[in-house]
Formats: structure tokens, sequence, C-alpha cells
């Protein structure tokens, strides 16, 4: 993972990026609020875990369903009042949960109302505000800008959790009622973003062209080949699913040493962030994101032999670190090699393998662990993954030989 010798300009002088920036971090925030309200708010209701799966659930068919027509709408309409509305109806979402909730009429089947608007929404906005990105910085900027990006999520996952459960202890409405300010000031953010308008190429929704993005990305092995790699190791390397069993059972330590662990990835991927940020991949990019990924793999088997926290913590930051190489370097391809008349259908896509990757990881993670056993089953995905990295640095020749992301 080298880097150039000449540092880049800062993305963090440039203000479209600031106002872009700081509207993500707003976002994420209030997602991994919402997301510990709505899970807790729906155990005290049901008491049920049952119920808990089925609000993620909730949450992730519409994503499935709309995924497509989504990145059809970010390459057709403005993508920054995409990102703005489905922000503000998110926010408008989280008021009339607080206001239910501190009036006592909310019920579960609300909640399940909630979780499938959320779900709408994230299935447009996600889209939209990834293909956005190159329109807001220079092609110059676009590895340090997406690795600020993604470190804005970093960020949000380590301490959204954390100030969502405070505010919870405080009172029920209260996350709801501060994620509308935050999605509301990222509405504003992102409506202040300066982009040029072009006028769009794109037609009315054809099931051809609906599905562009899936041809191109099979047309195009550099493409492909980043986001299949990054959806059979993340689906091999399920880890994290797992961790409340190894704090429980495997290190003996308490909820304060889960939220540690579930802490650790994040705390890794933001350290990475700031490497690439200040000191950019320069050359053999391909080669880099494969050997990101058998670290991924290496540092998944050490977690899973490791009986000591220090050792665990230590393997998911690694983890978490390789992870975030990885996926700063599939985004920046993946937009500097799509037309920006493509780039929301291609990043639709993409979105979609990810999404998919992340929620059957761990069902794959859950049914071998209840089959061989949690230690066997992440060490499994631990070699799964730098054996899917090994076959596919023959497959996809293209993509290891890969110099620049430009």
């Amino acid at each position: 993972m080298s880097a150039g010798s000449v540092s880049s300009p800062s993305p963090l002088h440039h203000r479209p990026f600031l106002l872009y920036f700081w509207g993500r971090v707003f976002a994420n925030f209030s997602r991994q609020i919402v997301a510990v309200a709505l899970g807790w708010q729906v155990y005290e209701l049901t008491k049920s875990p049952l119920h808990l799966g089925l609000i993620g659930l909730a949450q992730f068919v519409p994503t499935l369903l709309l995924t497509f027509y989504a990145g059809h709408a970010a390459d057709r309409f403005q993508r920054k009042r995409i990102v703005q509305i489905c922000q503000w109806a998110d926010g408008t979402t989280a008021a009339v949960l607080a206001w239910g909730t501190m009036a006592g009429w909310l019920d579960v089947s609300h909640l399940y109302i909630a979780a499938m608007l959320f779900g709408t929404t994230t299935a447009f906005e996600r889209p939209a505000g990834l293909s956005m990105l190159p329109n807001v910085v220079p092609s110059s900027m676009l590895q340090q800008s997406t690795a600020l990006a993604s470190g804005a999520i970093q960020f949000a996952t380590i301490g959204g959790p954390a100030l969502g459960g405070f505010i919870y202890a405080v009172s029920p409405g209260a996350p709801y009622a501060a994620t509308a300010v935050f999605w509301l000031l990222a509405g504003l953010l992102n409506g202040a973003v300066p982009v040029a308008r072009v006028k769009s190429t794109v037609a009315a929704p054809t099931w051809k062209s609906l599905f562009a993005g899936v041809g191109f990305v099979w047309r195009n092995p550099v493409i492909l080949g980043t986001i299949s790699l990054d959806l059979f190791a993340v689906l091999l390397g399920g880890a994290v699913a797992l961790l409340p069993i190894f704090a429980s059972d495997v290190l003996h330590t308490g909820p304060l040493g889960l939220g540690l662990l579930r802490s650790a990835p994040a705390v890794g991927a933001l350290i990475i962030t700031v490497l690439l940020t200040r000191r950019p991949l320069q050359a053999r990019v391909g080669m880099r994101m494969f050997q990101a990924v058998i670290v991924f793999g290496l540092a998944t088997v050490v977690f899973g032999l490791s009986t000591h926290m220090w050792l665990s913590l230590l393997a998911l930051g690694v983890m978490g670190a390789a992870d975030e190489v990885s996926v700063v370097i599939r985004l920046s391809l993946v937009q500097l090699q799509t037309p920006d008349d493509m780039r929301g259908r291609v990043s639709a896509v993409n979105f979609l393998f990810v999404n998919a990757s992340n929620q059957l990881g761990e069902f794959e993670s859950g049914v071998l662990a209840a089959l061989v056993g949690t230690v066997p089953a992440v060490l499994i995905g631990g070699v799964g993954s730098v054996l899917v990295a090994l076959l596919w640095m023959r497959l996809f020749p293209s993509l290891r030989n890969l110099q620049r992301l430009s």
C-alpha cells in the first residue's frame, strides 16, 4: 500500500466538497442514531428478536426493489436535488416518529412503515450521492475525497450508536427529534453544493435503460472485477456478525467489550482514511486492492484464533483498515471509469452488490457458525477471502495490472 512521494491538494480546502462532506456527516449520524432508536423501541414494544430481524428486512426490501430505478433517476435528474429531497423526507419521517413517541400513540406498525420509508429514501439517495461526488471535485482530488467521504461513514459508525443510546436514555423521542434536525441540515448543505447543471440525455425509463448499468459493468472487466471482488470478500469475511458470540463465549467480556469490538474496524478505517487523504495511492492500485483483500482475510483468521481482547481489537482494526483501502479504490475506479450519464446506474449496481454482500454475509456467517461452530466459521471465511483474491488476480489481469486510478 505504498503511496506517492508528493501530496495532493486537500479537498478540505475546496468549498463545494466541504458542503458535500458535512452534509454526509449529518446524514450518516442520523442513520446510525435512528438504527439504534428503532431497534431498541421495537424490542421494547414486542420483546421479540423476530421483529428486530423483520425491521431490517423492511428497510432492505425497498432498496432491493427500487435500486435500479433510483440509479436511472440519478442519471436523469439533478443529483443534489435527489439527495436533498431524500434527506428532507427522512427528516420528516423522524419528526413524525418523535411526535408519535412523545404523544404515546406510536405502535410497532408505525415503526415498520418508517423503516420502509427509510429504505426507500436510501435506495435513491446512495446512487445519487455517490455519482454526485465527481461533479463536486476535480478528478485529481477524487481519491482523497472518496477517502474522506468514506471516513464520514466510519466516524458516524463509531459515534452515532453511542450518541443515539445516550439521547434515547434521556427520552425515547429525543433521538428522532435530533435526527430530524440533522437531516434538515444535511439537506440544506447538499442543496448549497455548487454543481453545474448539465442537461440530461437520459430519456424516460425502459427495461433496457433501467438495467444499462448492469450491462456496462459486465462489459468492463476492471469495474466487474472490483465490484465482484468486494462482494465475495465481504460475503465470506462476515466475522462482525458473530461478535456477540465472540465477546461472550471466547473473550468473556460484557456489553462494553462488545461495543469496543464493534468500534474497532471503524477506528482502523478512520486511521487509513487519514493516511490516504494525506498520501494518496499513486501506483499499482490494482495490486494494492488485491493485497488489501488478502490482508483483510489474514486479519480475519487472526481474529478467529485470538483469545485475547487486545489481539482481537488489533485484528479487527486491521480488517477495517484493509477494507477501507479496498473501498476507496473501488469507489474511485467506479466513478472515474464510468461516463457521467451512466454513473447513477452503475453506482446503483455497486450499491446493490455492497448491500447484498453485507446482508448475505451476516446470513452466511450465522448459518456456517450453526453448522461447524463459531471459530471454524470465521477461519473458513478468512481463508476464503484470501483464496478469492488470489483467484480474481488470475481472472481479472486488467485489474491486477492497473497502475493508476486516473
